[in-house]
């Protein structure tokens, strides 16, 4: 298959097909356009993310291999247990979208750098007003200490990013995600990227067909109207 490097349009939304996109680096397929939320929505739906530094040009991404876990293989251990008991956390979801995904660029900033720039930011606040890039917050003795934020396609959640402030509260986010979206039947989360913290949780890799084809699957999904409405997540990790 030839691989080939696309210059978006900065007036239409087309991508091209994933199989295009380059070995070297892994899954490059497009840079250019912009972060419109149509064209953001666009690109989720077709497996396609953005990603690129400060002063970069926009980079569009569907890497050969795909991390993503299974709803049912999340792994709660021990130790999570324990952080769960000890911080009783509140759990909610859209409450505070904008103080996650800027908590998500500080942390990173100030440690390996950061792709969430500030068009990042401006590009996922508006598609959070918009209905389709979620939060979920975790709450201790009335701090935001921890979070992340994503977007739901059809039965998928497309995470992109999390933060904590004391241990173990971003796993806690995510334990709630996951028991938030088995009640709600979606299929699976897709994780873009695999690494050791993922992999810890029970992420797992799959190849970049098999994904497309689950993620076509999943297009059917409804979900209910009240399901990203802002609300504190009761009894979340029964």
């Amino acid at each position: 298959m030839t691989q080939q490097l696309f210059h978006l349009s900065p007036s239409d939304f087309l991508f091209p097909p994933c199989h295009f996109a380059l070995t070297d680096p892994d899954g490059l397929l497009a840079i250019g356009g912009c972060l419109s939320t149509q064209r953001l929505r666009k690109a989720y739906q077709l497996g396609i993310f953005p990603w690129f530094n400060e002063r970069e040009p926009i980079m569009w991404w569907a890497p050969s291999e795909r991390g993503i876990l299974e709803l049912e293989d999340f792994h709660v251990g021990r130790t999570l247990k324990k952080a769960k008991n000890k911080l009783n956390p509140t759990v909610t979801v859209n409450t505070a979208f904008e103080q996650v995904i800027k908590q998500c660029r500080e942390q990173r900033l100030h440690n390996e750098g950061t792709w969430i720039n500030k068009n990042m930011v401006q590009a996922y606040c508006q598609g959070h007003r918009e209905g389709f890039v979620h939060s979920v917050e975790v709450w201790a003795d009335g701090k935001l200490v921890g979070g992340l934020y994503g977007i739901m396609v059809s039965g998928v959640f497309c995470g992109e990013s999390m933060f904590h402030t004391v241990p173990n509260a971003s796993k806690l986010a995510m334990w709630a995600l996951v028991n938030w979206l088995k009640k709600h039947n979606a299929h699976f989360i897709d994780c873009q990227l695999d690494n050791p913290y993922l992999s810890s949780m029970g992420a797992k890799v799959i190849p970049r067909a098999e994904f497309l084809t689950r993620l076509k699957e999943a297009s059917d999904y409804k979900s209910a109207d009240d399901m990203w409405q802002p609300q504190e997540l009761r009894a979340i990790y029964d």
